[in-house]
C-alpha cells in the first residue's frame, strides 16, 4: 500500500515527536518502508548538501521592486504575469524587444494589471537589453530567443542585476562558457538567480526528488527522459520579412537561435535526470535524429540519445515533434533498489510495489498556489528580499550542455566527449549582441541540414 505523506504534515508531525531538532533524520529516510520499519536507508547526498525550495504560496512582502522584461513574446509576457501572481510590491517598469507589435502587446497587458511603462522605458532593438537593464531595474527577466541570454545574463551580472533566465540558456559551447563564468560572478555578488526548469519548483518533482536523495531507491543506476509531442509552432515568411526578422519571429525552429528542440525543450527532462543524479553530468554520447516532416527552419525533428555517465550509468534521451506519433513527456529513474516515475509520480520497489506516491488530493487541501511558473518566482522574490544568493544558472547551463552535447552526437553520428563539448569552438552568435542588423541571416541564405556521418 502507498504511503502519502505531504512534507510540511511530516515536518509538523515531527517536530512534535522531537522538539524541533533534525527534522530531516531517520523518520523521513524511512518514509519510503510504508511502515516506517524498514532498513534505514543510505542517503545519496546528506540534508543541507542539496536544495529545497520553500514552496509558499506567495512571496514574503517587502520593498518594492523594480522589473524589467526583455523579450515581449509569449513566454516572457507570460512569466511577467506569473512573477506579478507570485509576489505583492513588484512593479514592471522597463520593457524591452526588438519588435514593436511585440512590446505594444505585452505593454497593454500589464497595463491592465495597473502597470504602466513610460515611453522613456520602453526599448527597441538588439540593444535594448542594455537600455532596460541600465533603466534603474532591480530584477530582469530575459526571455529573448536563447541564443542572446548568456550575453544579456552577463551584462545584467555586470551591472547587479538579480535574473531569471527562461530555459535553454545557452544554444553553444562559448554560450555554456559565458554562463557558467556569469554564475559564478552572480554568486560572489550575492544576487538571485532562477531559471525556467520549472520542475525545480514543482511539488511532486521537489518531493520526488527528496525521496530519492534520502535513499529511497538506492544508488542511481539509469534512466529514461522523454519529451514527444506533435509539431510546435512555426512563422511563415511574410512579404517584407528580411532573414533575420523571419528568423527571430520564427526563432524556435531555426537552430542557430533555438539550439534546436533537444536543447530548447527537451532541457527539461534532461534537468530532471542530472537533478535526481546530484548536479553530476554526462561524459560521453551517442545519438541518432533526422529531419522528416519540419516545415520551416533548419532543425530536426527527433532525436534519440545514449549518454553515459560516470560509473557506467546510461540514461536514454527521446525528444521528438512529429504529428501523429505517440506522446509521452516525462522521466523516469532507476535505482538499485527500487525506481521514480513521474507520469504517475511514483517510487516503487524492485518488486513493482508502490512504496511512495505524491498526494495531490493532500497538496489541493494544503496549499492555494500550484502552479509551477508561480512558484519560481516566490522563491525568486523570497531570495531577493531576504538578501540571499541562489544560483540556478550552474545547473541549468550544464543541463544545456548536455542537450547540445546530443545534439551535436545526433548531427555528426559521432561519439562526443563532455570535454571535447564543453571546449569546443562553437559560437552561433553571428556577431556582437546590440550591434546585429535586420539583413541577411547566413542560415536562410544557405540552409544547411546535418547529415550523419558527413
Amino acid at each position: 500500500m502507498a504511503t502519502k505523506i505531504t512534507r510540511r504534515n511530516f515536518f509538523k508531525s515531527a517536530a512534535a515527536l522531537s522538539g524541533g531538532a533534525m527534522l530531516a533524520s531517520v523518520p523521513v529516510l524511512n518514509s519510503c518502508s510504508g511502515s516506517g520499519k524498514g532498513p534505514k536507508l543510505v542517503p545519496l547526498q546528506q540534508p543541507g548538501d542539496y536544495y529545497i525550495p520553500t514552496l509558499d504560496d506567495k512571496a514574503q512582502d517587502g520593498r518594492e521592486l523594480k522589473c524589467g522584461l526583455i523579450g515581449c513574446g509569449g513566454r516572457g509576457t507570460g512569466a511577467v504575469h506569473n512573477l506579478l501572481d507570485a509576489a505583492n510590491g513588484i512593479a514592471i517598469t522597463a520593457l524591452g524587444d526588438l519588435f514593436e507589435d511585440r512590446l505594444s502587446g505585452s505593454r497593454a497587458e500589464f497595463a491592465e494589471r495597473g502597470h504602466k511603462i513610460d515611453d522613456d522605458h520602453c526599448f527597441y532593438g538588439f540593444d535594448a537589453y542594455k537600455k532596460v537593464i541600465d533603466s534603474g531595474v532591480d530584477m530582469v527577466i530575459i526571455a529573448t530567443p536563447p541564443v542572446f541570454r548568456p550575453s544579456h545574463f552577463q551584462y545584467a551580472v555586470e551591472k547587479g542585476v538579480h535574473c531569471f533566465l527562461e530555459k535553454p540558456i545557452e544554444v553553444d559551447a562559448k554560450g555554456y562558457r559565458t554562463i557558467m563564468a556569469a554564475a559564478k560572478q552572480a554568486a560572489a555578488r550575492g544576487l538571485a538567480v532562477v531559471c525556467g526548469t520549472q520542475r525545480h519548483h514543482e511539488r511532486r518533482y521537489v518531493q520526488a526528488f527528496e525521496k530519492i536523495q534520502q535513499g529511497c531507491i538506492g544508488e542511481i543506476t539509469g534512466g529514461n527522459v522523454y519529451w514527444n509531442q506533435g509539431m510546435l509552432w512555426y512563422k511563415e515568411r511574410q512579404a517584407g520579412w528580411s532573414d533575420m526578422e523571419w528568423c527571430i519571429r520564427d526563432w524556435v525552429n531555426w537552430k542557430w537561435l533555438s539550439g534546436d528542440h533537444i536543447v530548447e525543450q527537451h532541457v527539461h527532462n534532461i534537468d530532471v535526470f542530472l537533478w535526481m543524479l546530484g548536479g553530476k553530468h554526462p561524459v560521453k554520447a551517442v545519438a541518432s535524429g533526422s529531419r522528416q516532416r519540419r516545415v520551416t527552419g533548419d532543425q530536426y525533428d527527433c532525436f534519440n540519445v545514449d549518454f553515459t555517465f560516470e560509473n557506467g550509468i546510461h540514461m536514454h534521451s527521446m525528444c521528438r515533434q512529429i504529428d501523429g506519433c505517440a506522446n509521452n513527456v516525462s522521466e523516469f529513474v532507476q535505482g538499485t533498489k527500487g525506481s521514480w516515475n513521474s507520469a504517475d509520480n511514483t517510487i516503487r520497489d524492485l518488486a513493482g510495489n508502490i512504496i511512495w506516491q505524491y498526494d495531490n488530493e493532500a497538496a489541493e487541501a494544503e496549499f492555494a498556489q500550484h502552479n509551477p511558473y508561480v512558484l519560481e518566482h516566490v522563491d525568486w522574490v523570497n531570495h531577493i528580499r531576504s538578501g540571499e544568493a541562489l544560483d540556478e544558472a550552474t545547473l541549468c547551463g550544464i543541463s544545456t550542455l548536455a542537450g547540445i552535447m546530443g545534439r551535436e552526437a545526433a548531427y555528426t553520428g559521432k561519439e562526443v566527449t563532455w570535454d571535447e563539448i564543453s571546449a569546443m569552438d562553437q559560437d552561433w552568435l553571428p556577431g556582437e549582441p546590440d550591434k546585429l542588423t535586420l539583413g541577411k541571416v547566413d542560415a536562410v541564405q544557405n540552409v544547411v541540414i546535418p547529415v550523419p556521418g558527413k
